[in-house]
């Protein structure tokens, strides 16, 4: 709650939703979620809304003299004598493949660099981590790059850059894989994903119809569905398959082949604590983020 208080003032002060959130470093919408929350959390209405202005009701100013009160004892807490390590907390926001891959390595450098620090890690799709960022829930987020342009306040780091595959049964013979494409039940990527979105788009630009027999999110249940021979499947080759299960054949896409980028959405690196900088750099491979 300590940052929807601090929210709060800034509202209460710059008498407008955008305008605080400039002050901040927050939109327009993350600073409308944030005082939503308050209220939810409070029971009642904060603030008589008129126009773009948000004017505080009685209530409203009641709790923000409260809120001065207790962001002033919580400042006060940063002169207890304590192992400031201990109080470090990052929050981070990874898509599954990211959480068996990169992300492993890079929480066990942070966790020796910083110790008896504490992260949470919270699972999604790439949109509702995006969201999440953007509200200020998590510091970042390891995701699947965005079809479209990021907030302006919000940045890009990349990670990798994994090319898409035809998997298909060991057993079944052939490479021409528009054919396969066209001829083999298909098990398709989730459209609800970012990545699938991209599968979905390659085969209207290939002219390709396919055979759909399934479709879901989780890459290591399609390659498994795969090598049980239920169908074929469009999947990028991530870090965990640089050698594929013995039960499938990867076909390469040739000229065609298109790519999964995947990096680390996050705020300017001034608006992130030092710990956060600190994973941020482990997790995209680079000392310094802007």
């Amino acid at each position: 709650m300590i940052r929807e208080l601090t929210t709060l003032l800034a509202v209460a002060r710059e008498g407008t939703f955008a305008a605080a959130g400039k002050r901040i470093g927050l939109t327009q919408a993350a600073v409308s979620a944030q005082m939503q929350r308050l209220e939810a959390e409070l029971g009642f209405a904060l603030f008589e809304r008129e126009g773009r202005h948000a004017r505080l009701n009685v209530r409203g100013r009641q709790v923000l003299g409260q809120a001065q009160e207790v962001l002033r004892l919580y400042g006060k807490l940063s002169t207890v004598s304590v192992d400031p390590a201990a109080e470090v907390r990052v929050n981070i926001g990874a898509i599954a493949s990211v959480q068996r891959a990169q992300l492993p390595g890079a929480l066990a450098a942070f966790h020796r660099q910083c110790p008896g620090a504490h992260t949470r890690v919270i699972p999604g799709l790439s949109m509702e981590l995006v969201n999440l960022v953007d509200a200020g829930e998590l510091d970042f987020a390891a995701i699947i790059r965005p079809p479209f342009a990021l907030q302006s306040d919000l940045r890009w780091s990349p990670i990798a850059s994994e090319p898409f595959r035809l998997i298909v049964p060991r057993a079944l013979k052939g490479n021409d894989w528009m054919a396969l494409l066209a001829q083999q039940a298909f098990i398709r990527y989730d459209r609800a994903s970012f990545g699938g979105r991209q599968v979905d788009r390659f085969l209207k630009r290939m002219q390709i119809v396919v055979q759909e027999v399934c479709e879901l999110d989780e890459l290591e249940a399609i390659v498994k569905l795969v090598g049980n021979g239920v169908g074929v499947a469009l999947v990028p080759q991530t870090a965990t398959w640089r050698r594929w299960p013995a039960d499938v054949r990867a076909i390469d896409l040739g000229h065609h082949t298109f790519h999964r980028d995947i990096g680390v959405v996050h705020r300017d690196a001034v608006q992130m604590s030092e710990a956060a900088r600190v994973l941020l750099g482990l997790l995209a491979g680079q000392g310094a983020v802007g």
